[in-house]
């Protein structure tokens, strides 16, 4: 019998959507698409990360569809999305450039917020055709666009060749994860949670990871390992807000403060204290937050609004306070706090 590939109750536990569909690659990879929410709403893109799924983002989901659009699909290997043999940022690239053309109206415009490997299938897009025409804005979630291994804290040892020899054989093992049990989560949890993190997010996360495929998980790391986005940074020219936890092992806000620096068009650095790595899940008011302000600034409140529009969309859910991105020069810090939708 095979493991739930998700929480099936609770807060993290994903919505259903109103349809699905298939969106085809440059290379013939067929990618599950998820929708949720109004036809005609302003439109949310997702785009999770590494060994996750949709079902990663159901606390955003849940919270934005009564009154986006939202669209949310599996990276290649991901999820419902089947295994590639061409594992590769440009992949990634193609992968968004087919979600985007399949999901959208030509000149249609969505904010798209891309988490970990998310956020770098954003950069690796940053030149291409679609998302020029697609990106109203772009939220990057606890991602890095280089020297990902090196920068790594996940091994509590001093920087330098041996750790960064041992990060890449401990996140490229072909060891498989198993069950998740209570020692794999309080692993899960210290390589990419925060201290704080409630077990429900926890087991939320484990859920997902745990059922990434083995060979999927491992040929992504090696691409991960090797990653050099910092050219996509510069030529992501849309107006793109930053947010970390400042707890982040894995893309440690170092990164976050290299990628604000270098954007063209960078609307300010969010750090939240005391959260790790899997920041959607973590602090969903805050990163739900983020996005809605992004949709109500660069995105027309309904298919009748003006071209432009700043209204924000009504909603009878709270918006997360203190969330609000600042200037470069700057960094906002907000308090943690337990948010379970």
């Amino acid at each position: 019998m095979s493991r739930p590939a998700h929480v099936l109750a609770g807060p993290y536990a994903p919505p259903v959507p109103a349809r699905e569909l298939t969106a085809v690659s440059a290379d013939g990879t067929r990618l599950h698409v998820e929708l949720h929410g109004p036809d005609g709403a302003p439109a949310v893109v997702l785009a999770h990360g590494w060994t996750c799924s949709t079902a990663f983002w159901a606390a955003q989901i849940r919270e934005l569809a009564a009154d986006h659009r939202v669209i949310a699909y599996d990276q290649r290997g991901h999820g419902r999305t089947p295994a590639s043999g061409d594992c590769s940022t440009d992949a990634l690239a193609d992968d968004l450039e087919a979600v985007l053309t399949a999901t959208l109206a030509p000149g249609e415009r969505a904010v798209i917020a891309g988490h970990s490997m998310g956020g770098m299938t954003v950069m690796a897009a940053s030149g291409r055709p679609a998302l020029a025409e697609h990106a109203a804005a772009v939220l990057l979630c606890s991602t890095g666009s280089s020297r990902l291994v090196d920068e790594s804290t996940v091994l509590p040892a001093p920087a330098g060749r041996i750790r960064t020899r041992l990060t890449r054989s401990v996140l490229g093992s072909r060891a498989p994860l198993g069950p998740v049990t209570p020692l794999g989560s309080r692993i899960l949890k210290y390589a990419t949670m925060g201290p704080g993190s409630t077990p429900h997010m926890v087991e939320a996360c484990a859920r997902i990871v745990h059922a990434c495929p083995r060979t999927v998980r491992r040929s992504w790391a090696q691409v991960l390992g090797l990653l050099d986005l910092d050219h996509g940074v510069g030529e992501l020219r849309v107006p793109t807000a930053v947010v970390v936890g400042t707890a982040d092992r894995l893309t440690p806000p170092v990164h976050a403060r290299t990628i604000a620096s270098r954007l063209p068009h960078c609307l300010g650095l969010t750090e939240l204290p005391g959260i790790g790595h899997m920041t959607p899940v973590e602090a969903p008011g805050r990163v739900t937050g983020l996005i809605r302000e992004l949709a109500a600034a660069h995105l027309p409140a309904g298919p009748a609004g003006p071209e432009g529009s700043t209204a924000s969309p009504a909603s009878s859910a709270p918006t997360a306070p203190a969330a609000t991105a600042v200037p470069v020069t700057s960094v906002a810090s907000v308090a943690p706090a337990e948010e379970g939708a």
